[in-house]
């Protein structure tokens, strides 16, 4: 991936929430050290939902055990309020459960704390753009979970057999197959050869015409319709 690739690392916008101060001023400072705008930090999920809803982070580096409120729920009304807002849970659980759980409430990406700082750092640059970051081995699982929700019904999918049906270029299709079998926006760039950038623009077009507004809904759509097996 190129520079050219992701937003200017300055540019990115970052809060960071986790209830140990000495973790939670660590992340942060690396964070600062490396170039990203580090916006806010707290350390409860009380204090998460309103000091996010005034500082508007880009991205969100969220623990999942905080106190008066579950990370999980702070990520699901923060998404709420602010669709566009990326969340990279950091956690020190790898339960499969707290993964699904995260994914299921908005997060873009999941990260354990076992992770290097350079793994975190290029975690937080990927999630900026709306890459899916995933630790080894639970990128997997999690399209799993989006399977088993693309074979449950749900109103976020429109109907196929609509009038004036949304019409996918070539490129689009072929970028959306892709993400369908999980691949991340790196991998489709390098197999279609084209930049990162233009996988993301294929994306955010695929969603606007098809009226979606996330991964989980992309992927449910392209399942439904078989593209993940062409």
């Amino acid at each position: 991936m190129t520079d050219s690739d992701t937003m200017p690392q300055g540019s990115i916008k970052v809060m960071v929430v986790d209830d140990h101060p000495m973790w939670r001023d660590a992340v942060a400072r690396d964070l600062d050290a490396s170039g990203f705008d580090v916006v806010a930090t707290a350390g409860d999920g009380d204090q998460a939902v309103r000091r996010a809803k005034a500082a508007a982070p880009d991205v969100l580096v969220l623990d999942l055990n905080l106190p008066a409120k579950p990370g999980v729920q702070v990520c699901k009304e923060l998404v709420a309020a602010n669709p566009a807002l990326r969340v990279l849970v950091l956690s020190a659980s790898g339960e499969h459960a707290d993964v699904l759980e995260a994914v299921k409430s908005g997060a873009t990406g999941y990260l354990l704390k076992s992770a290097s700082t350079e793994e975190l750092l290029d975690a937080v640059r990927r999630t900026a753009v709306g890459d899916p970051v995933f630790t080894p081995g639970l990128a997997g699982l999690v399209l799993g979970e989006y399977r088993r929700l693309a074979s449950e019904p749900g109103p976020a999918v429109p109907d196929a057999d609509q009038p004036r049906a949304p019409q996918l270029t070539d490129r689009e299709t072929e970028v959306l197959r892709l993400v369908a079998k999980g691949l991340s926006y790196k991998q489709i760039a390098e197999r279609l050869v084209i930049s990162h950038r233009t996988v993301q623009n294929h994306v955010q077009n695929t969603l606007g015409k098809l009226q979606l507004h996330n991964r989980v809904e992309l992927v449910r759509y392209a399942i439904e319709r078989g593209l993940d097996d062409e």
